[in-house]
């Protein structure tokens, strides 16, 4: 039996691992995909202290070395279940089961994508899905923003600042973000907002060139040249396998504070897969700290 379960291999889950590690707790780290999670996608982050400039790439392969020198155990499967019970918790995944006293879940939330030709060969080489992270890479360029909601107006409003012109894609025929927000943008000069287009495609040679879109009243596609494409049409939250375990708000997301607690006593939850206003690696670090402390402590009152 392990003293913590965590469940996700991003910034948040190998924060928890390298805290409960050094507080003598004995880790498994299970991740299903790539460790690092959404950061991977990401060709340079430049708003994480400490680095004037680094890869996603290299951020996790550093957090990885570091978990892995403390003593972590690492697992590439899926976790499809997790079961509670007086000695503590059971965590089944697609090849075996493990026993822990404790789980920490941060499993993160992912990018919801569009779907289309050449979206997946240009992720983190012309398509983005956070301004805040990648908009200093395209000053003085053409780009656009796919959405129309408050995530994609803010996305834009901030692109708009640096970036040439920015162009907006919208599929429905208004936008559906907040009045406030979309006059603002509506009033820089350099933003053209297009409503009623679907994406169709990307389409570039090494790099992006170009996005094609679509007219939805009468189906003519045309070609937006552009260096970057911004997706901001939400998140999607993974959290299925918790839903008897923790509350979810009705996006899906596990309702928790800063605490990172959970209404099941052992299970807490820490990064994007939680209630919260900012997602950064900053604020997912913090959480994996957090929950990570919260466990130990959680852990040692089992002894008393």
């Amino acid at each position: 039996m392990y003293d913590i379960i965590v469940i996700g291999g991003g910034p948040a889950g190998l924060t928890a691992a390298l805290y409960a590690l050094r507080a003598n707790k004995t880790v498994m780290v299970i991740e299903k995909n790539i460790f690092g999670g959404q950061i991977t996608f990401s060709p340079k982050i430049e708003n994480y202290p400490g680095f004037s400039s680094v890869s996603g790439n290299e951020l996790a392969d550093s957090l990885v070395e570091q978990v892995l020198a403390q003593g972590a155990e690492v697992e590439l499967e899926e976790v499809v279940s997790i079961q509670k019970s007086e000695s503590g918790f059971k965590v089944i995944t697609d090849c075996k089961e493990y026993t822990s006293k404790s789980v920490i879940v941060a499993l993160g939330a992912k990018h919801r994508l569009l779907n289309v030709s050449g979206e997946a060969d240009y992720i983190g080489n012309g398509v983005s899905f956070c301004a805040v992270c990648d908009g200093a890479f395209y000053e003085g360029e053409d780009v656009a923003v796919i959405g129309g909601g408050n995530s994609a107006l803010q996305e834009a409003l901030l692109l708009s600042d640096t970036c040439k012109t920015v162009t907006v894609v919208q599929n429905l025929d208004y936008l559906t973000g907040e009045k406030r927000l979309a006059e603002t943008l509506e009033n820089r000069s350099n933003v053209e907002i297009k409503l009623g287009f679907t994406v169709s495609g990307f389409v570039g040679g090494d790099e992006l060139e170009a996005v094609v879109i679509k007219d939805g009243k009468t189906g003519e596609e045309s070609r937006l040249n552009v260096k970057g494409v911004f997706v901001a049409i939400g998140l999607a939250p993974e959290n299925g396998i918790i839903k008897e375990l923790a509350d979810l708000d009705k996006i899906g997301y596990v309702v928790a504070d800063e605490s990172c607690s959970t209404k099941t006593k052992g299970l807490f939850v820490a990064g994007d897969c939680r209630t919260k206003k900012v997602r950064q690696i900053a604020t997912a670090v913090a959480d994996g700290a957090s929950a990570a402390l919260a466990a130990c402590e959680y852990i040692d009152s089992l002894k008393i």
